[in-house]
């Protein structure tokens, strides 16, 4: 009887696992600001939460530092002014290695260089075409100093790359940034790196004026929308958004390449031209996010796939240019305290005291008379302004299943479960 009882103890000791940890939830960690908090109290801050990644723009020492030997998984990046040295010069990728990455790592957990960030927003084509020799030599470099398959290399994109994204199963990639697109894709399936991409449906709000849109943006109550070319009704933005990455990825031959979300947040304030920037949406988009994360529903075209988020961001950078909503994004004060709470503080059981929100409808499939297709444009974020994506698998992962058994187990339940196999034990 003993022997029977095991893989209800591997059930338990797996939930138990997984009510404690949010591996897929990060942040991003931006400096540029002039009134923020040291390195080692940031550190701190994130240890008080349920966040477990971090984001850096670039590769301060004092931020990678702070975080070793905390656990905490790190992407770093190297600036589009490094790309034309890291391309031309494997030299240049070996010194940026050595400087930036060998003297923190492994008590630094950095897990994946981002190369650039939303290169293809400034137009300069010559700067394109080298992000993939420049990600090459900083792999190489990597690959000489620790190893191969220890760090990751990527860039970052933003969603403008689509031609379009709606309908999610017809998107592609802009045709002047497929060569470009074709061979870091190809890059990305023979390393195993993510392709990182930042959907925000703050933005997309802002030019979709259906009377239903915000609700659709903040994972609320909504009728949905048809994908008329699949059928498959969606009921937020978000999954939208990166299903129509997924598609991309797929017309061109690598719908097995994992999404990233690099970037994704809405700022609780903005200027009077920027609509729904209220401290009351921007609570409901991120808090309403991570529930659909934690509940492991996945995308409509991906179903059960855990996608690695991160949320932007950590502070306000006060420092940014553009619009008011800009130095608006931030979770914490620079007195971290938070802005607003959305469940991310961890408690004495290392869970979030926020109660999980009801899970959205299951999408359905709508068989309906297939109206005259309209493309909208990609939701394009504004100056510098970034966004993030997941993962891009069919298959159900058992996590998925076993996600939603464990969702199901109040803290009561798994201590009578505990009592009742100590009992069939002896």
């Amino acid at each position: 009887m003993a022997a029977s009882v095991y893989p209800l103890i591997l059930l338990f000791f797996s939930c138990l696992h997984l009510s404690k940890s949010q591996p897929f939830i990060g942040v991003n960690y931006g400096l540029v600001a002039d009134n923020l908090p040291p390195p080692s109290a940031s550190v701190k801050l994130l240890q008080s939460t349920t966040i477990q990644k971090v984001r850096l723009y670039g590769s301060d020492p004092g931020v990678i530092k702070a975080l070793a030997n905390t656990g905490i998984e790190i992407v770093i990046g190297a600036s589009n002014g490094d790309v034309p040295g890291l391309a031309s010069d494997p030299g240049f990728a070996r010194t940026w290695v050595e400087t930036n990455v060998v003297p923190y790592y492994p008590a630094s957990k950095i897990i994946l260089i981002a190369v650039g960030n939303e290169v293809t927003t400034f137009g300069d084509i010559n700067l394109m075409s080298q992000l993939l020799p420049a990600m090459k030599n900083v792999q190489n470099a990597l690959e000489a100093a620790l190893g191969g398959g220890k760090i990751k290399v990527t860039t970052v994109h933003v969603m403008s790359v689509l031609a379009g994204s709606d309908p999610p199963s017809t998107a592609i990639f802009k045709p002047e940034h497929a060569d470009i697109l074709k061979g870091l894709l190809e890059f990305n399936s023979e390393t195993g790196s993510p392709f990182a991409i930042n959907p925000y449906p703050f933005f997309a709000y802002q030019d979709d004026p259906r009377p239903d849109t915000l609700a659709y943006c903040l994972f609320q109550a909504n009728p949905g929308r048809v994908d008329a070319n699949s059928n498959i009704k969606y009921m937020n933005m978000f999954d939208a958004q990166v299903d129509a990455v997924h598609s991309a990825l797929s017309s061109m031959g690598f719908k097995d390449v994992e999404i990233m979300v690099a970037e994704t947040g809405w700022p609780y304030k903005g200027d009077s031209n920027e609509a729904g920037a209220t401290i009351e949406n921007a609570r409901a988009y991120n808090k309403n996010l991570i529930a659909h994360l934690k509940s492991m529903a996945g995308t409509p075209l991906m179903p059960g796939k855990v996608i690695d988020t991160y949320l932007f961001a950590l502070y306000d950078e006060n420092l940014k240019p553009g619009k008011g909503s800009e130095r608006a994004f931030g979770l914490f004060k620079p007195d971290l305290t938070m802005t607003y709470d959305i469940g991310l503080t961890r408690t004495t059981n290392n869970q979030s005291p926020t109660p999980r929100l009801p899970p959205a409808a299951a999408p359905t499939r709508q068989i309906i008379p297939a109206p005259p297709q309209m493309i909208l444009p990609s939701p394009v974020s504004p100056s510098d302004k970034n966004s993030g994506q997941t993962d891009v698998h069919n298959s159900t992962p058992r996590s998925a299943s076993l996600a939603h058994i464990c969702h199901s187990l109040s803290i009561s339940t798994m201590m009578l479960f505990v009592s009742t196999l100590y009992a069939l034990i002896i």
